[in-house]
């Protein structure tokens, strides 16, 4: 079979367009017929020039009726053109100046009635019925997760800034861990509580009394946290985790040594 388009083909597209042809002349012919029709019957006058005129004065007049559309700005700030001042002028006029009775702009209405909406919602949900936590309450439940996380990140073994905490922080009397101790007790807490821990400034180290509780942990705490009231300040930020642990392990031996000239017990004694 050949590809190349046949005679018979081609005659038939040629008939197809021949007979659209055809069907768009007779439609025209038919609009054209229609026309004359209504044109033998009613046949439309022709307008004089005055006519003319005058049909174009009312259509100038009927477009000066109509107001334009006001700008989408105007429409959101609630401004009215110059030209509609005189409508807006008050009875109220003092030495020749008068007041205009400017409406208040849409958006500022919608945000005032809004907010007082959202006022009473807000007040119900909150203060009334309670369906949601206030501030006071937020507050409570945000600390409380807090502490909870700092907990699990102290915990934590696998960070090694937090191997040693508050929380684990286990008593050790090893001879190395103890010398580390000393030698850092030397030369940050001597000032204030003597070179045997017997105390000047701060409270004395080697009875049975303490302020902040004697345990292991409540001294690593003590000492990591600082007591900026009484000026002791917090070692965290110029110590380790592990040399805090130190520090505590020697302060923790110094228990019952009875240094000369210790300083009067302070706190409660520890059980």
């Amino acid at each position: 079979m050949n590809s190349d388009m046949s005679y018979a083909d081609i005659l038939i597209a040629t008939l197809c367009l021949t007979a659209v042809i055809v069907v768009g002349v007779s439609i025209l012919m038919l609009h054209v017929v229609k026309l004359f029709v209504k044109e033998s019957l009613n046949p439309t006058p022709f307008a004089s020039p005055e006519e003319k005129a005058r049909k174009l004065r009312l259509e100038v007049e009927a477009k000066a009726l109509i107001k334009p559309k006001p700008a989408l700005i105007n429409r959101l700030m609630g401004l009215r053109p110059i030209s509609e001042e005189k409508d807006l002028v008050m009875e109220h006029e003092f030495d020749g100046i008068t007041e205009l009775n400017n409406p208040t702009p849409g958006w500022f209405m919608v945000l005032f009635y809004g907010s007082i909406i959202f006022a009473v919602v807000y007040f119900l949900n909150y203060e009334v019925f309670g369906f949601g936590p206030n501030q006071e309450q937020e507050y409570v439940a945000e600390t409380e997760q807090a502490a909870l996380d700092k907990e699990a990140f102290l915990l934590n073994p696998a960070n090694a800034k937090s191997a040693v905490n508050e929380n684990n922080m286990v008593l050790s009397t090893d001879q190395a861990v103890l010398t580390a101790g000393a030698a850092l007790y030397a030369s940050r807490c001597t000032p204030c509580h003597g070179e045997h821990g017997e105390g000047i400034v701060g409270p004395n180290l080697t009875d049975e009394y303490w302020i902040h509780g004697g345990d292991v942990k409540d001294v690593f705490k003590t000492i990591k946290y600082g007591v900026p009231e009484k000026g002791m300040i917090a070692w965290e930020k110029s110590l380790s985790a592990q040399q805090i642990s130190d520090i505590t392990n020697y302060v923790m031996s110094l228990q019952g040594t009875n240094p000369a000239g210790a300083k009067a017990a302070q706190g409660d004694k520890q059980k």
